[in-house]
């Protein structure tokens, strides 16, 4: 009986303040389009896939095949796709992208629309099929299967006769997308061969691909689903909108900058996919080396920390695997990542904002959900208000120079303009003037070291609404001014950061303010 009569007394004690136990939940805001599909939130939270140029340019030295290569030159000793899948998963590559036919023209599946493939090479007596291969092995490590398909094709003699070549490449897209099972993402390009009077259907084409695979999304210069930033150093625009206007660019024909930025009033959801090689060069060549950790470091800043995905470029050589000195550089990238982001210094704030939707004690969207590091969990405001800011008391002192944002881009990307402050000596001083975030922001500084932080959103679309917020230490990083505005040409400067391969930063001192 006391416990009942506590539980009345509980709930008209409630009753007196306006709120009962069985209070009824406070719906989401109303979202802001455009807003990504669930095929593009799939290809958003993969963060990063692994490019594979493989083909006769491999065993040629070239990047550019004539077409007229003999098939028998198509020929490795020791192909494993599996190795390739294998270094990818544990990269944390959440998908792999072949080359399945480069502008050689040259089929790394058995094409029966061509006598050039891998069906007339030597490899496996002829009855062997790369694709195939690394379709099944890309399932068994639970990762996506992506493939790009040349439209520029230098071998098939109806190429340069529009029709007859639309419907051998129909042909030849609809062979991929029906043989191996779901496959995540189509690539793209606009490469057309000089002096033939050529058109691409694109709309056909992409019609036929969403026909033929449900969940697939399409990547070109001009989407329908992701674009090309615009360089191929994997570096995007400081600012970078996912929404975009697909009217403004045509495959082959962008505005480089507005490709590398995007659209704060555009109608489509086509957010940016950067793209790199580890080498110089796209396809393997004996004499280059790869980039280091650190530079991929560098990248990885600059592209998934700018709302967009990173497509890196590994190609296989000539023995068909994955070279050693390439993987040791993707083991070292990893491990990097892994120690720098491993450790959250927010993830045990204490978080307050200036309002909350459905009234501060609303735990549903409660400031204390941006410690979580998942997009569909996320602070929301108060409607109707022109300024906002969350407080984070990391409850004690710590030293940092990253921090991590995130929106919950599946009610639309909001953030136009903000920054965050530190106090440090009772002053609040400015450390990260941004504009955008959109899935994943990462911003780097100088070494500051403080225990509290205010984030303050200047300006949005509409409501503003925050998944994540985190707080780490780079030690590999040195970074000696607050982030630019930098160029693609950027991406190896030392004017904006230099990087070190040595771990120790115990004695580093913190910037000066």
């Amino acid at each position: 009986m006391a416990a009942i009569f506590l539980l009345l007394l509980v709930d008209l004690l409630l009753f007196a303040h306006g709120i009962t136990s069985s209070a009824i939940s406070t719906p989401p805001p109303l979202p802001i389009l455009p807003v990504p599909s669930y095929a593009q939130l799939q290809w958003q939270l993969s963060e990063m896939a692994l490019f594979l140029h493989f083909g006769p340019n491999t065993f040629t030295d070239s990047e550019w095949g004539t077409g007229h290569a003999d098939p028998s030159v198509f020929a490795p000793s020791a192909l494993d796709a599996g190795q390739w899948a294998r270094v990818a998963a544990a990269g944390g590559f959440r998908r792999v992208v072949l080359t399945t036919k480069h502008h050689d023209g040259f089929c790394l599946w058995p094409s029966a629309l061509t006598n050039y493939s891998v069906a007339a090479s030597p490899w496996k007596g002829g009855t062997g099929d790369v694709v195939g291969e690394l379709a099944a092995a890309a399932r068994a490590e639970g990762i996506g299967l992506g493939l790009y398909l040349s439209p520029w094709d230098r071998h098939e003699p109806v190429y340069g006769d529009t029709v007859a070549y639309n419907e051998h490449y129909m042909g030849q897209m609809t062979e991929l997308l029906t043989r191996y099972g779901d496959v995540d993402e189509v690539w793209l390009d606009g490469a057309k061969g000089e002096g033939k009077d050529m058109d691409y259907m694109f709309d056909a084409w992409f019609a036929l691909i969403h026909q033929l695979q449900q969940r697939v999304v399409i990547f070109s210069d001009a989407g329908p689903d992701t674009r090309w930033v615009g360089d191929e150093a994997g570096v995007a625009g400081y600012t970078c909108w996912s929404p975009f206007n697909k009217s403004m660019v045509t495959i082959g024909h962008i505005i480089p900058e507005y490709s590398r930025s995007g659209d704060p009033f555009g109608q489509d959801w086509v957010p940016a996919e950067c793209d790199v090689s580890i080498r110089p060069g796209w396809f393997w060549h004996a004499s280059e080396k790869p980039k280091n950790a650190t530079t991929l470091l560098d990248i990885y800043y600059k592209s998934v920390g700018r709302n967009c995905l990173l497509i890196l470029n590994v190609p296989p050589n000539s023995s068909g695997l994955i070279s050693a000195e390439d993987m040791q550089v993707l083991w070292e990238f990893t491990e990097i990542r892994q120690t720098i982001f491993s450790q959250n210094f927010a993830a045990n704030a204490t978080v307050t904002a200036s309002t909350v939707r459905g009234g501060l004690g609303n735990q549903q969207f409660a400031p204390s959900n941006v410690l979580q590091e998942s997009i569909y969990s996320y602070w929301a405001p108060e409607e109707g208000q022109n300024s906002w800011a969350m407080l984070f008391d990391l409850r004690q002192s710590a030293s940092f120079n990253v921090i991590q944002l995130q929106e919950p881009i599946q009610m639309g990307q909001r953030v136009i303009k903000f920054h965050v402050e530190i106090l440090v000596n009772e002053l609040w001083q400015t450390i990260v003037e941004g504009t955008t975030i959109g899935f994943k922001r990462l911003f780097q500084f100088p070494v500051i070291e403080g225990q509290l932080l205010k984030l303050s959103i200047d300006s949005a679309r509409a409501d503003p609404l925050i998944s994540f917020f985190g707080v780490f230490m780079d030690p590999f990083s040195v970074i000696y001014s607050l982030e630019k505005h930098d160029k693609p040409s950027d991406v190896n400067s030392n004017e904006v950061i230099m990087l070190r391969t040595d771990h120790s930063f115990g004695n580093k001192s913190t910037a000066t303010m």
